[in-house]
């Protein structure tokens, strides 16, 4: 099959989340299964320090914005490893800024313009590289344009009949959502500007176009594919959703083993294995709360947390906890990440007010976090909601084990420990329902009486290890997947 990957970013050349390991690392899987896969996303600033080589192609295009036209040129690039080809779409005007979405907190009013772009810019590169493509795979609102042109303006066009989408959620919170106005941006017919298709209580939804026009739509675990079918979770688009459950699935993301390996990994002061776990990993622990300024314990469990700093990922619960109990709690805490404000206050204050216990690093550091996810002995997880989440992997293939809230991608990943679990060889972690800080406590205190119990303990370190999170099997189901989307699409074109 011949698979474009239209994506707002991909590794190395860009990122802010998920989105991009997965951008990154499918195409890459998929061409080892013998596919023909090529990622499209756009040239931003931060796209000039991935290295890896970018040349200019000669190839110049021009699409309409509105009342005008802009022109855009094609650069070419290679993923790692320089079997997948990648292009990427160079428009100074949009995307030579300092960060992809936002500048000093806020989202830049020109987004829509920008990826209304970006979309077009997408379905004319199909004519312009002369690629068969079998499937077009969009990923998330900045692509939601891309399945409603093909179906709108291109399917009447030499080369692009029988093109199938595929369109992919990665977060559902966040819709791409814009002043009605803005529809003249897309150049498509107002009369796609209704309930059913774009319009979304009275504002242009990039999200819901994307899924209104794509042959499928998938996501990124099967549960959270459930969840989104209704409230909360759905986000105001659950009904959407529910009416095109048929074509909906959900996938879970894989882990990249060569980013993510204590065997190799070269950001750890020590490798190791399933073998030299136990003899190493202590090691990465010490080394880790020595990096962070805490006392050098192996009696008391460490736990990680990396992230971005929000509601959505539990923080309120997890400064309610140290607030509340780090005295009566003997745990140790290490947090990495930036986010709101509020939290950036309370988290630094609570480590000012307990230094022996908690300590934090408001920034991002990708050697560091994977320092700690050797260090750590437990990993948090306290999410309100997670469509499929990367760190709990990392950690299960550390033999740092999760302790999670029972959501999305970590319900799918993380079975809870129980003596029934434990005696099947299937426990792998800690997970609560109820999103509280007192069931997130009593979920910490099992973790660290298990922690106090080295057979048991020994047990889910080497369970996790063993599990393969790998890309492999997920590509095997994205495989599958585009084949029931190209046959869903040639039905349609013979009906």
């Amino acid at each position: 099959m011949n698979i474009l990957v239209a994506t707002s970013e991909a590794v190395p050349f860009s990122k802010t989340g998920g989105l991009a390991d997965v951008c990154g690392s499918l195409p890459i899987e998929l061409a080892r299964l013998g596919h023909n896969p090529a990622v499209i996303l756009p040239a931003y600033r931060q796209t000039r320090y991935c290295g890896l080589p970018i040349e200019p192609m000669g190839i110049d295009f021009i699409v309409p914005i509105g009342s005008k036209t802009v022109t855009g040129h094609l650069l070419r690039s290679t993923l790692p490893g320089g079997q997948v080809p990648v292009y990427l779409v160079q428009q100074d005007q949009y995307y030579d800024r300092e960060e992809l979405y936002r500048s000093d907190g806020k989202d830049y009013i020109d987004n829509c313009e920008r990826f209304v772009f970006f979309s077009r810019a997408v379905m004319e590169a199909i004519r312009l590289l002369k690629f068969p493509v079998d499937v077009i795979h969009a990923n998330d609102w900045q692509t939601g344009l891309v399945p409603a042109y093909l179906q709108i303006e291109y399917r009447g066009m030499p080369g692009y009949e029988q093109i199938a989408s595929l369109f992919t959620i990665h977060n559902l919170a966040y819709q791409g959502k814009f002043w009605h106005w803005d529809m003249l941006l897309t150049g498509l017919d107002w009369e796609y500007f209704n309930w059913h298709q774009m319009e979304f209580h009275g504002k242009l939804n990039l999200m819901k176009t994307g899924l209104t026009f794509a042959d499928s739509i998938s996501t990124v675990s099967p549960r959270y594919a459930e969840e989104i079918q209704s409230a909360p979770f759905g986000c105001g688009l659950e009904g959407v959703l529910h009416q095109r459950r048929d074509v909906l699935s959900g996938i879970l993301n894989g882990v990249d083993a060569k980013q993510w390996n204590p065997v190799s990994d070269p950001h750890l002061p020590v490798n190791y294995g399933p073998d030299s776990v136990g003899q190493n990993k202590p090691i990465c622990k010490a080394a880790l709360q020595k990096e962070f300024g805490l006392p050098e314990r192996e009696d008391v469990p460490l736990v990680g947390l990396i992230g971005r700093l929000c509601d959505q990922k539990g923080f309120d619960l997890v400064v309610e906890v140290i607030r509340e109990r780090v005295e009566e709690m003997d745990l140790q805490w290490v947090v990495l990440g930036t986010g709101e404000p509020k939290y950036h206050e309370l988290l630094q204050s609570l480590a000012d007010r307990f230094p022996r216990k908690v300590a934090v690093r408001l920034e991002f550091s990708n050697p560091l976090a994977h320092r700690i996810e050797a260090g750590a002995d437990l990993f948090l997880m306290p999410s309100r909601y997670e469509p499929c989440g990367l760190n709990q992997l990392y950690s299960l293939k550390y033999g740092t084990v999760p302790v999670v809230r029972a959501t999305g991608g970590l319900a799918d990943t993380i079975t809870d420990t129980n003596e029934d679990t434990l005696a099947a060889g299937t426990a792998n972690g800690f997970s609560f329902q109820e999103y509280s800080a007192s069931a997130l406590s009593e979920t910490l205190n099992r973790a660290s009486s298990a922690y106090s119990q080295p057979e048991v303990f020994n047990q889910l370190k080497a369970t996790g290890i063993r599990q393969d999170w790998s890309w492999t099997h997920s590509a095997g189901q994205y495989e599958q997947l585009y084949e029931q989307t190209i046959a869903r699409r040639r039905q349609a074109v013979g009906a």
